[in-house]
């Protein structure tokens, strides 16, 4: 039997889990995760949702921009279905809108837009963060093995299935892992980012992949000035909106920095950016997203 652990198994599963299969006019299927347990992750919907207007637009446009909300959680197991509706096609750009729905019900709406490459005025005024290389920096699973010992209560082994999970996406982080620790700190985060093993050479594949990852480390930005932990059930969190500005292509098996920050959080939401730079310092994307932070209240309460 081959070991589905690899680098190489893992990715070419993320591959497959980003190739939707058609299902008549602008309708597109989506496989779910293998061995996936509880919520669908959400980056994962939004990588097919942009997979599907990308397989609808086919007169060389290419996707610059998307913007979706989240509407329920789906759930791991059943397939999710994407209905495209073509909005708009213009000489230089188009739009498409894409309703993914899972057993009929809507779980998340998204929009992305696309334009004809040309070019035109430049300017990049974003600095990428001085850290270290990622060749000088534990993975997050090397991390997250170091931290398992610390780990206890009822749901611990769960917990601990869920996180040393094998996963297609390697993470370097430059901070340590907040959510074990219970100290405030700032609302930044720098991760490098790339797929465990190489990718095809197909440029709206490794898009999907970025908005895939993108929505990683975003929601957890919010949570680090006030010391709580979904780890440790403080926290009851969802996405509920998710946008993802797409500047100049960039390989996803290459390694990313993804730096994100949390300007603003009350009434129950938290508001996180991000932005993505290539090795060479150019910024690729920027992300921006607000979700649902609440402090857990105790059962009886």
């Amino acid at each position: 039997m081959t070991d589905q652990t690899t680098p190489r198994a893992l990715t070419d599963q993320l591959v497959q889990l980003l190739n939707l299969r058609p299902q008549g006019d602008s309708v597109f299927i989506g496989k779910p995760q293998p061995g996936g347990v509880g919520r669908v992750y959400g980056g994962q919907v939004i990588a097919q949702a942009l997979q599907a207007a990308q397989m609808d637009v086919t007169d060389g446009k290419i996707a610059h921009s998307l913007h979706a909300y989240f509407l329920r959680g789906g759930e791991e197991g059943p397939p999710i279905d994407y209905h495209v509706a073509r909005d708009f096609d213009g000489h230089s750009f188009a739009n498409r809108r894409v309703i993914a729905s899972q057993d009929g019900r809507p779980i998340l709406n998204l929009t992305a837009s696309f334009q004809h490459p040309e070019d035109g005025l430049e300017h990049d005024a974003a600095q990428m963060p001085q850290v270290p290389a990622p060749e000088q920096l534990k993975t997050a699973q090397q991390l997250r093995i170091e931290a398992m010992d610390k780990l206890d209560g009822p749901h611990s082994e769960t917990l601990r299935s869920l996180l040393l999970r094998p996963r297609p996406i390697e993470m370097r982080p430059i901070e340590q892992l907040h959510w074990m620790r219970d100290i405030p700190l700032p609302p930044v985060s720098n991760t490098w980012v790339r797929v465990v093993a190489p990718l095809p050479d197909d440029p709206a594949l490794h898009r999907a992949v970025i908005a895939y990852f993108s929505d990683n480390t975003l929601l957890g930005t919010s949570l680090l000035p006030h010391g709580l932990s979904w780890i440790r059930g403080e926290i009851t969190s969802a996405s509920l909106d998710h946008a993802l500005w797409f500047h100049r292509p960039a390989r996803a098996d290459e390694w990313l920095l993804y730096t994100t920050d949390s300007p603003w959080s009350g009434g129950g939401r938290g508001f996180n950016r991000g932005q993505i730079f290539n090795r060479a310092g150019e910024l690729v994307a920027s992300v921006a997203q607000e979700g649902m932070i609440r402090r857990r209240r105790a059962k009886g309460n």
